[in-house]
C-alpha cells in the first residue's frame, strides 16, 4: 500500500461515503488527516487502519462502543478499551442466559398443559424478570405484551405466557439497533395468547440474531488487533 491515500480510494475500498470518512474524523473517531497542497485530505494507512475497524466493528459492537474504543486508542490507552470489550461481550453472553430462561420457562409451560394458571402482579414479575415496572408499562402501552386486571382492585396480571414475551424482549435491549431487531420486537407483540409454536420460533430467530452478533464482534475484533498492531499497541 503507498504511504498515502486520497478519500475516494479509501471510500471505494470499504463500500462507505467520502462523507462518512468526513463525518468520522469530525467526530474525533479517527486521527486528524494532513492536507495537500490542494487542500485536499490525505490519509495514511494508519487512517485506513481505524477506518476499516469502525466498518468491522459496528455492527457487532454499535457505533457508541467502537466510537468509544478507537478514541481511547488515540489516547494509547489499551488496557481501558480491553475492559469495555470485555464489558460488551458478557452482554451478549448474559442475553444467551436470558434466553436460555425464556426456552426453559416456554418447555414448563408445554409439561404442565392443563394446569393451573398462575398469575403474577407487575410487581412480582419486575422482581421475577429483573425488569422496571416502568418498563413493563412501557412494553404494555406500546402492545408487546399484554395484561389481564384484576376484578378486585383493577391491578394488572400476568401469566407465564407473558413472561417467557417479556424475557425474549429483555434479549434484546443490548442488541445493536437494526431493521431486525425491530422487526423482531414487532413479531412478539404480534404474538396471539397461547400460540406457543409462535413463541418457540422466535426464541429460535432471537438465539440466531445473538450467534450472528457474536460472529460480527469477533470480526470486529480482529480488525481492532490489526489497528492496534499498526499503533504498536499489541
Amino acid at each position: 500500500m503507498s504511504r498515502t491515500l486520497r478519500p475516494s480510494d479509501i471510500a471505494q475500498q470499504l463500500g462507505i461515503s467520502t462523507s462518512s470518512l468526513r463525518n468520522y474524523e469530525a467526530r474525533g473517531i479517527v486521527p486528524p488527516a494532513d492536507r495537500a497542497p490542494n487542500g485536499y485530505r490525505v490519509y495514511t494507512h494508519e487512517h485506513v487502519a481505524y477506518f476499516e475497524c469502525i466498518v468491522a466493528m459496528s455492527p457487532g459492537f454499535g457505533m457508541e462502543i467502537t466510537s468509544a474504543v478507537l478514541s481511547m486508542l488515540q489516547q494509547r490507552e489499551l488496557g481501558a478499551v480491553l475492559w469495555l470489550i470485555n464489558d460488551a461481550q458478557a452482554a451478549t453472553h448474559e442475553d444467551k442466559l436470558v434466553l436460555d430462561k425464556a426456552d426453559n420457562l416456554l418447555e414448563q409451560m408445554a409439561a404442565d398443559q392443563g394446569g393451573k394458571v398462575s398469575w403474577m402482579s407487575i410487581g412480582e414479575l419486575s422482581a421475577a424478570v429483573n425488569i422496571p415496572a416502568s418498563t413493563l408499562r412501557y412494553w404494555e402501552h406500546e402492545e408487546l405484551i399484554c395484561s389481564m386486571r384484576n376484578e378486585k382492585n383493577n391491578y394488572r396480571l400476568y401469566d407465564k405466557f407473558q413472561e417467557v414475551k417479556i424475557w425474549l424482549l429483555k434479549s434484546t435491549q443490548k442488541a445493536v439497533y437494526s431493521e431486525e431487531t425491530v422487526r423482531l420486537k414487532q413479531a412478539i407483540g404480534n404474538v396471539s395468547p397461547g400460540d406457543w409454536q409462535a413463541l418457540r420460533s422466535l426464541i429460535e430467530s432471537a438465539r440466531n440474531a445473538l450467534h450472528q452478533r457474536n460472529r460480527e464482534q469477533l470480526h470486529g475484533l480482529h480488525s481492532l488487533y490489526r489497528l492496534c498492531t499498526v499503533l504498536n499497541l499489541s
